[in-house]
């Protein structure tokens, strides 16, 4: 009697552990190759994405490299089933050089292999060519807690954005450079140059710490802001027309 009842206890707990492990690879596997949800760190993405936003990125946008796998595992060099990326895109990538856990940054692609970027005056240049900017009034940044102009950038093949122009930022200062005044950057083939939308609040190409982004570090494209929080985690200040909003 013991022994059938000792027999049907471990046939129970057999279900439960093999339930377990095909829910976690049936997981693993949507994450590696279809969607991974990714959260908002920073504000380098203002006013198109806030500190606290919650997105949906696809894996197979632009192909896989062992970037797309938890861990990053050495299973294969480069890219399989490539397909670039578009100027505008935005981007969640791996940043090697960082050596930590949060080694992944979102920012939007500015430059494609062989472009020639550059600021002058907080306008930016692709291949010589001045990028309109229309204003577009005032964002308030309700982390920094004052109001910042906003703008929108058209992007040579057409695509509009928003990015803002805070005046009254200091990043230039801190990284011994002005971003609103570079050289010019050429892109090599095989990367890319990367810019926040929050443009004197955005640690990106133009910077040594980041530099350009190599087409292996790409892990996917942010297509849907899945939860909005806007401010903090209050209910109240949730931005619940952002919810669901495309981002292409």
């Amino acid at each position: 009697m013991q022994d059938k009842e000792s027999t049907k206890k471990s046939g129970s707990w057999l279900e439960v552990f093999k339930t377990f492990f095909w829910a976690l690879v049936i997981a693993m596997v949507f994450k590696s190759f279809l969607f991974q949800p990714f959260n908002i760190p920073s504000g380098s993405m203002k006013p198109t994405l806030l500190i606290g936003d919650y997105l949906i990125v696809s894996k197979y946008s632009y192909g896989y490299s062992k970037h797309s796998f938890p861990f990053s595992p050495n299973i294969f060099d480069g890219r399989k089933l490539y397909k670039e990326p578009k100027r505008g895109d935005i981007v969640v990538f791996y940043v090697p050089q960082q050596k930590a856990d949060k080694d992944t940054y979102i920012k939007r692609l500015i430059g494609l292999p062989g472009d020639e970027i550059q600021v002058t005056k907080g306008i930016l240049y692709i291949n010589g060519e001045m990028v309109k900017q229309e204003n577009d009034g005032m964002f308030y940044d309700q982390d920094m807690h004052h109001d910042i102009k906003r703008l929108f950038e058209t992007l040579p093949e057409g695509k509009k954005h928003w990015i803002l122009d805070d005046s009254v930022s200091e990043m230039g200062n801190f990284y011994g450079l002005d971003p609103n005044n570079t050289p010019i950057y050429k892109v090599p083939e095989g990367y890319f140059f990367m810019m926040g939308d929050n443009r004197d609040n955005s640690a990106d190409s133009r910077f040594p710490s980041l530099g350009f982004v190599a087409a292996e570090n790409l892990i996917g494209r942010a297509e849907i802001i899945l939860f909005a929080s806007g401010e903090s985690w209050n209910p109240l200040k949730w931005q619940y027309k952002r919810f669901f909003t495309l981002l292409r």
